[in-house]
């Protein structure tokens, strides 16, 4: 079977998280014994990068194309009118598309499978311009309608996806691939000199300033542990504040006056955050919307005690296996769990199910059928 794959709007290094799940599903495919052909058509800005990332398998065929990831309104046009012509050349009947971005008519030759990660801006719409919203709200639909299968990383997603946009019968759960190396740690002595921190004294996050992560809850938090100076670590080390509430953000720990209890990271290695992990006290993680919510795996499978919220996705994917507060605003009741999880075990606990060989597979065997339809 050719498989062709559309890689052609990754940025590298800016796209986010969908640039992990789609290299660590497809190193996951590659993994798997099989006599496909996979063609990875590539944008001229990113052909370097994902070329390195995936290396030179023998089932691997590279196109790079006449397009840019980063010019995001030349790609959409590219991918409309040129796409197509681009997959009947080089003989691909059948296309995935790791994003929601893809032509915006039925390739009627070519079957596809698409995935949609989450509507956040049907929740947030005052993240996005309007012709962003127009144009999502369209290319959602458009997903629907001219895919075979669309592919949803959570339960939530689907129900979400299909309460807001007519479906047919098409949407289909597959999780991410959470994949990384758990013995990738840097040394915490050099991390705690630098941060002034000391092993199981301090809380973790990784969090950005947008509105759904819920990020004043926790300092709201430190204000509470500070002033009624409860037996608990005085510290919090956030990781990944950037955006347009940066501002706000500072502005609020200044009013807090919590000044020596919140530390920032600004950018970390992979190697740094586990390290910054595995030494907490627990990890921390107050959002609430996310389409599927990697962090507190990761926190998880490199053995720290997780305390999340319940909110969309983020029960669903943790497995009820980490620990929840049931309102996610309350500092109250974080601080209460807190306080109980101080004489929990930390352990490390493996989520096999996010295995990217056996995610891979569920792909391949969707792949196949819709192949086959």
């Amino acid at each position: 079977m050719i498989i062709g794959i559309d890689m052609t709007w990754l940025k590298p290094r800016i796209s986010g998280g969908v640039e992990f799940y789609a290299i660590n599903l497809i190193q996951g495919i590659l993994k798997l014994p099989d006599d496909n052909q996979y063609v990875l058509l590539l944008a001229e800005d990113n052909s370097e990068y994902l070329k390195k990332a995936f290396g030179d398998d023998h089932r691997l065929k590279y196109i790079e194309c006449k397009t840019n990831a980063n010019a995001v309104a030349q790609h959409l046009w590219w991918q409309s009118a040129h796409e197509y012509s681009v997959l009947k050349k080089n003989q691909i009947d059948f296309c995935f598309f790791p994003v929601y971005e893809m032509p915006i008519y039925k390739m009627k030759k070519v079957k596809c499978v698409t995935v949609v990660h989450d509507i956040q801006a049907q929740h947030y719409p005052e993240y996005f311009k309007l012709h962003e919203l127009v144009w999502f709200h369209m290319a959602w639909q458009k997903v629907l309608n001219n895919s075979e299968r669309v592919v949803v990383t959570t339960n939530y997603t689907k129900g979400d996806l299909e309460a807001c946009y007519k479906s047919h019968g098409n949407v289909e759960v597959i999780w991410i691939p959470v994949t990384f190396d758990t013995n990738q740690v840097a040394d915490f002595d050099q991390l705690a000199e630098k941060y002034q921190i000391q092993k199981n004294q301090y809380f973790y996050t990784v969090c950005s300033m947008r509105q759904h992560k819920n990020l004043l809850t926790l300092l709201k938090v430190m204000k509470k542990i500070k002033d009624e100076n409860i037996d608990l670590p005085k510290k919090l080390v956030i990781s990944g504040v950037t955006g347009p509430d940066k501002d706000n953000f500072l502005k609020q720990i200044q009013e807090l006056g919590i000044q020596d209890s919140i530390i920032q990271t600004a950018f970390v290695s992979n190697a740094e955050r586990n390290a910054l992990i595995k030494n907490s006290n627990m990890f921390l993680f107050p959002s609430i919307f996310e389409g599927f919510g990697m962090p507190p795996i990761e926190a998880a499978m490199l053995g720290s005690k997780v305390l999340s919220t319940k909110e969309t996705s983020l029960k669903e994917v943790t497995m009820n296996r980490c620990n929840y507060v049931n309102d996610p605003f309350s500092a109250d009741e974080w601080i209460a769990e807190m306080k109980k999880m101080q004489t929990q075990e930390a352990k490390v606990i493996p989520f096999e199910e996010f295995k990217d060989t056996t995610i891979a597979r569920q792909y391949l065997d969707l792949f196949y059928k819709v192949s086959k339809e």
